[in-house]
């Protein structure tokens, strides 16, 4: 494992977004990148030990927290790396994951609104101009609404309630905040997982960690406006938690079974990167700024760093305890992973900020 790390100065961070930037290939003679600890930031009230996925709104800059240590949205400042607000309203830890919340997060428009799953088989609407849940919507299940993906082109929200028996998937209009369709994945031996929206193809994607047919786990497809599943891949040996739309036809798997990730051909299913030096993880993002997939690898505490371009594994950077939740912002090419107390490098838990940064620049130790 590498150690955590944190940057000096502010040119050596202004020169860590400078090698991270889409042309940052165009750097003669640079060195391999790596991805160290940039900042820590607090996160005030109850010391954070429970929490779940986490988003970037890259228009805005803030970065999104589903923290139920709070019963609460936490918003951090990507451009300061400070805390900016917290947004109530939501379950909390019950002492059961299923029946916790808030749980997965979306933005689904820039600065005004956010939608959130919660504990209590709820979505909830948050007006982001004044921080406040302005509508509840039930999914009709027993247990939480967890991950999400929006489709800004028909409107329409996916949301899994992943714990209840089938698990399923809510289509939901944004607009007229009403579920639209209920789709059951009556052959799923481990509940559902992450969605994700397809702006080229126009479907949902959704992760099903292990099916009657396919042990593996498989990517289910989901047509937005006929409402129905209309493929299904299948994958060995992954259990497919966290799911990331890349670049061309990419789409990664980030696999619940250790050191196990693989990108696939969204159009068609076939393997394109196989990988067995990083996986193990919860939710996955790729970061169009760098080109890098992160993946948070809750099995290992690490965040793990894929080559989009390459399709290469580039390493692992020490994260922390309960380090299964991961988002970046491709302005500035930061990378955020909550981090749960009483981590070492956080006693009382935060968000701790990486970036890829020159193997020349200097670091100081975790605990700093």
């Amino acid at each position: 494992m590498l150690s955590r790390f944190v940057l000096r100065g502010t040119s050596l961070a202004l020169l860590a977004l400078a090698l991270t930037s889409a042309s940052a290939g165009a750097v003669l003679n640079a060195p391999p990148a790596t991805t160290v600890r940039i900042a820590k930031v607090a996160v005030p009230g109850k010391p954070l030990k429970a929490f779940d996925i986490s988003w970037v709104d890259s228009p805005t800059g803030h970065y999104y927290l589903a923290d139920r240590s709070n019963g609460a949205i936490d918003v951090i400042d990507g451009l300061t790396n400070t805390f900016s607000a917290q947004i109530p309203g939501f379950v909390g830890f019950t002492g059961k994951n299923d029946t916790s919340g808030p749980d997965g997060v979306v933005v689904t428009q820039s600065g005004k609104e956010l939608w959130a799953g919660d504990g209590d088989s709820t979505v909830k609407v948050v007006d982001l101009t004044t921080n406040k849940v302005v509508a509840t919507i039930s999914t009709g299940g027993k247990f939480r609404a967890d991950e999400m993906a929006y489709d800004p082109k028909d409107n329409i929200l996916a949301v899994a309630n992943n714990a209840d028996d089938p698990p399923f998937a809510s289509l939901i209009s944004v607009s007229g905040r009403v579920v639209l369709k209920k789709i059951s994945f009556t052959d799923s031996t481990n509940g559902a997982e992450q969605p994700q929206y397809d702006p080229v193809t126009g479907m949902f994607y959704i992760s099903v960690p292990a099916t009657n047919a396919n042990p593996g786990g498989e990517i289910d497809v989901i047509d937005p406006v006929g409402k129905t599943v209309t493929a299904k891949y299948g994958l060995t040996n992954c259990g497919p938690n966290g799911l990331a739309i890349g670049p061309g036809n990419q789409l990664l798997a980030g696999c619940g079974n250790p050191h196990r990730s693989v990108v696939i051909d969204r159009t068609n299913g076939s393997v394109l990167g196989d990988f067995s030096t990083v996986g193990g993880s919860d939710e996955v993002w790729y970061n169009p700024g760098d080109n890098r997939y992160y993946l948070a690898e809750t099995a290992y505490q690490n965040l793990g760093v894929i080559d989009a371009g390459s399709l290469t594994a580039v390493g692992e950077v020490e994260s922390g305890i309960g380090a299964h939740s991961v988002a970046a912002d491709l302005s500035s090419n930061h990378i955020f992973v909550p981090i749960a107390g009483p981590d070492p490098a956080c006693p009382t838990g935060c968000v701790a900020v990486y970036s890829s940064v020159n193997l020349d620049n200097n670091g100081l130790s975790r605990l700093h």
